[in-house]
């Protein structure tokens, strides 16, 4: 591997100057970090980071390399990837490619050996950005291009990569090391339709092994065109955009409580929260990484949990429709919601927990319980 020099370059006129890693020539987006020790490539392919430059905290990086088994989707989302320090050569019997080449293969222009410490306290003090990682160009000239990007509010990102036809799923084996471990339900107890602003497959294959056939159809799709399906559930999937943004998301949604259970989950937590007529805000820095405490504040019980958003349900204007059920433990926010007058609950955070700890993977068990008692 040859070294080059590549800079980061933020809209506020920070700079960073590294060696390039993975691809040559230059991308752009919103600026985050996230806090997971591992997992770097379940975070790369999560559909919900699509035009977003991910700072890994934890400074070692590509250490087992890349395989099939781990991709959360067909492809990365993430625009570009920003480390302290990466493995030129990984140790793992897993690893089917090093994260360099993984990265350059598929044209993410990411940059490594800049101080990831100093970035990541720079975001959470002036909050995330818009910023180019480039391997050539002025340092000064990237900052204009940078100034120059769309924010990330008000784009309807969830359209951009969402299934374009519908699709079943059978497939568990949410944890197999191989592909070749995965198996096929044969029998499945309940019919879910996922509407797919985003989503990963740990979440499709653990609704599998709950028991689950799962419809996947596109973000566009009506009330009326998922009830024709006959579901037993209807599940708000995660996603990458704006909450508020266009699409009609929350009045499919709003049509459909009431007449049969529904589950959201991180940006479907936000948009059943819109439907109930709430609103949402954005986040400083947001909540990125695997180890977000969250409280259950029916029973003081607290996970740690995996997260990926910017935005966050304002609590005040909920109304009477709705209640919060658990908070994040780091600053208060809104972690879940349930529906008061219909078979309905959102979570902020992701249960499937790829990356990350299995300890909230019991609400896809409260979810098909919901179904049960719906029956």
């Amino acid at each position: 591997m040859t070294t080059k020099q590549a800079i980061l370059a933020l809209a506020d006129g920070t700079t960073f100057e590294g060696v390039s890693l993975g691809a040559t020539g230059e991308s752009n987006g919103e600026v985050v970090f996230n806090t997971s020790m591992t997992g770097y490539q379940e975070i790369l392919t999560d559909p919900s980071y699509v035009g977003q430059m991910i700072c890994m905290t934890y400074p070692e990086q590509g250490n087992y390399g890349v395989n099939r088994a781990d991709e959360e989707s067909a492809r990365p989302h993430a625009t570009g990837f920003i480390a302290r320090h990466h493995a030129v050569a990984p140790s793992s019997f897993r690893a089917e490619q090093g994260l360099h080449e993984y990265l350059a293969s598929h044209g993410i222009v990411g940059i490594s050996g800049i101080d990831t410490r100093r970035l990541t306290k720079h975001i959470r003090t002036v909050g995330a950005q818009m910023g180019v990682i480039a391997t050539e160009g002025s340092a000064k000239a990237l900052v204009e291009r940078a100034r120059s990007l769309p924010g990330m509010e008000g784009q309807d990102l969830a359209t951009r990569i969402s299934t374009p036809t519908r699709y079943e799923w059978r497939e568990q084996g949410a944890d197999a090391w191989t592909a070749a471990e995965r198996t096929e339900l044969t029998k499945p107890r309940f019919h879910v339709v996922a509407f797919d602003w985003g989503l990963k497959r740990a979440m499709l294959r653990l609704l599998a092994q709950a028991g689950c056939r799962v419809t996947v159809v596109p973000s566009r799709t009506t009330a009326a065109e998922a009830r024709a399906r006959a579901p037993a559930g209807v599940w708000l999937t995660n996603g990458p955009r704006a909450p508020a943004a266009g699409g009609g998301a929350r009045e499919t949604v709003a049509s459909l409580l009431g007449k049969v259970p529904v589950f959201g989950i991180c940006l479907g937590h936000q948009i059943l929260a819109l439907a109930l007529g709430a609103r949402t805000y954005k986040l400083k820095f947001g909540h990125r990484g695997a180890n977000q405490p969250v409280k259950e504040l029916a029973t003081g019980k607290v996970d740690i949990t995996a997260q990926n958003h910017g935005f966050a349900v304002d609590d005040a204007s909920l109304g009477k429709r709705a209640e919060v059920t658990h908070v994040n433990l780091n600053d208060g926010t809104v972690e879940g919601i349930q529906v008061l007058d219909a078979p309905a609950f959102g979570v902020q955070y992701h249960p499937e927990s790829s990356p990350g700890p299995h300890d909230a993977r019991a609400l896809f068990g409260r979810f098909v319980t919901m179904m049960e008692h719906a029956r």
